[in-house]
């Protein structure tokens, strides 16, 4: 086997770590977004919303650059080409 189509191990865990966030992120974000709307009489509403929000749409990013980060581990050459 050539050594320029092996797995880069650095970047295959890096790949995992963000994944490791995203999941994080994904139980964090619904949650908060499922409290703040139970409680919208509540004077911190609408920060709550926003953070729970914003968290939601980080899990996504997080997603996306897990995911490339690993699919890259995977199939991109030798690092100086």
């Amino acid at each position: 086997m050539d050594e320029n189509n092996r797995t880069d191990k650095e970047l295959l865990s890096k790949g995992l770590r963000r994944m490791g966030i995203c999941i994080v992120l994904m139980f964090i974000g619904p949650t908060l977004l499922h409290l703040s709307l139970n409680n919208d009489d509540k004077p911190l509403y609408i920060p709550l919303l926003i953070i729970s929000i914003l968290l939601c749409i980080s899990a996504i990013i997080m997603l996306y650059i897990g995911l490339s980060t690993i699919v890259d581990s995977f199939f991109k050459k030798g690092k100086g080409k």
